[in-house]
């Protein structure tokens, strides 16, 4: 009898498993009677020919319900599969395509994530199966928190953006993550680690330093630094031909990134007009003739990097340039800018400019478009990371020269496909909060003006 091992079954734990000890080693985990003779059999014990110490309940207790057991760890497996699928799908994109640093250093964080959800996903299968692995119940633990996390995220970047898709992701994952973060606190998943409130502690805090270096990177850094585009106009030599029946002035006009981000030029306007000379505020608009405007940055959704200046020379003809004509010859320009750090604007945006009778079929079909509009470009744009493409929706630029009196302009819109805000005079900053978020703006040069007579006389004595 002295060779006769001791054989004990301890009392089922949550998921009905109960420990198999023989001579004070665990021999396995049994859920049934069944399991409970084929761990026997496995270590030579013979069934029957021994006394058992039944720990927690006789023979008779094997709680374990297959059923509901399988169908929880299914819907985790689940769970978490589907919490993957967006987040590599953003990962991936954003650590090799953000238009930051802090953009892909983000993506990286997401990725990581993305493998943990994995990672959780195989754990699930060990946490309601046989809990061979310690760390388990640890691991689903963590998978959980962070799809919680993820879901909250989701929505919080949805405040005041359109319902899409996302929407019902990051509902579905809050109501997931927080069912089953209840159920393993009621599970006390957290057994298997030996400090659990330090490394709760520790966990706290990296995730807390880690928030905060994104929302400094990727929402502090870019809403401080801001662009400093300078353009303006040059008034330089003159001449005349025919006879003195045509004046030409040349007009140096240029456009400078004198600051540290990087901006699309999405399309440029200079005019030059004939008036009295003055540069008080009482003239009137109605008091200068247009002469001459267009366009002086080609191609449009050109890149202007900090440092870079674009410059082009235009020849103005003044036909009849009788003395009396004008007073005074004034320039000025204006750029329309988008920063290339907050979004990004594919090369076919030069390419899709259409006017004339295909511009005036499609204003037919959608409404929203300026009247008296001439030429149009537009494009689908990208936001600067996949987080807010998954968030916002598509977006779509479109930009219209319109032909207005002495002053033709052009007009700027960012919307969802399909979709076009109005510029509404009641309500002049209802497209503020869209136009701050890719920091869209028009940036207008300071007016230049020169004497008429003398570009003439300049014209004269150089002929």
């Amino acid at each position: 009898m002295a060779n006769t091992p001791e054989v004990a079954v301890g009392p089922p734990d949550d998921l009905g498993l109960r420990k198999v000890l023989i001579d004070g080693d665990l021999a396995g985990k049994a859920r049934s009677h069944g399991e409970l003779r084929r761990i026997l059999d496995r270590a030579g014990v013979a069934l029957g020919h021994h006394d058992i110490q039944w720990l927690g309940g006789d023979c008779t207790v094997w709680p374990d319900r297959v059923g509901r057991r399988l169908t929880i760890g299914l819907l985790m497996v689940f769970g978490f599969l589907a919490t993957a699928c967006p987040l590599f799908q953003i990962g991936i994109s954003d650590s090799g395509d953000a238009l930051t640093y802090g953009g892909r250093i983000a993506g990286v964080t997401v990725l990581v994530a993305a493998v943990v959800e994995l990672a959780a996903a195989g754990a699930a299968f060990d946490y309601w199966g046989k809990r061979r692995w310690r760390n388990s119940g640890v691991a689903v633990l963590a998978g959980v928190v962070i799809a919680l996390l993820c879901g909250i995220s989701l929505l919080l970047l949805q405040i005041g953006e359109r319902f899409t898709g996302y929407t019902v992701i990051g509902i579905a994952l809050c109501v997931w993550s927080s069912a089953a973060l209840v159920g393993l606190v009621k599970l006390r998943a957290w057994k298997g680690l030996r400090n659990p409130k330090k490394i709760a502690i520790g966990a706290i805090i990296s995730t807390l330093l880690a928030g905060a270096n994104l929302a400094y990177s990727q929402i502090y850094l870019p809403y401080v630094r801001t662009p400093l585009i300078q353009s303006g106009a040059e008034f330089k030599e003159s001449s005349m031909k025919n006879g003195a029946a045509q004046l030409y002035v040349t007009v140096h006009l240029y456009v400078k990134n004198a600051g540290q981000v990087p901006v699309y030029i999405l399309d440029s306007k200079y005019w030059i007009h004939g008036g009295p000379a003055s540069s008080s505020s009482d003239v009137k608009p109605g008091a200068f003739e247009l002469i001459y405007d267009g366009a002086f940055v080609t191609p449009v959704g050109s890149v202007l990097n900090p440092g870079e200046e674009v410059a082009q020379d235009v020849v103005v003809e003044i036909k009849d340039p009788t003395p009396r004509k004008y007073e005074a010859i004034r320039a000025q320009t204006e750029v329309y800018v988008i920063r290339k750090d907050r979004t990004k604007i594919p090369a076919g945006y030069e390419r899709s400019g259409i006017g004339g009778k295909e511009l005036a079929e499609e204003a037919k079909k959608e409404k929203g478009y300026p009247p008296d509009a001439k030429y149009r470009y537009r494009s689908e744009i990208s936001n600067s990371s996949e987080i807010l493409n998954v968030t916002r929706g598509r977006q779509r630029i479109t930009v219209f020269r319109v032909v207005s009196g002495e002053w033709p302009r052009v007009v700027v819109d960012v919307s969802p496909p399909g979709e076009r805000t109005e510029f509404d005079p009641v309500n002049p900053y209802a497209k503020e909060e869209v136009n701050d978020r890719y920091g869209l703006s028009p940036v207008r040069g300071s007016t230049v003006q020169t004497p008429y007579q003398e570009l003439l006389e300049k014209a004269r004595s150089s002929g």
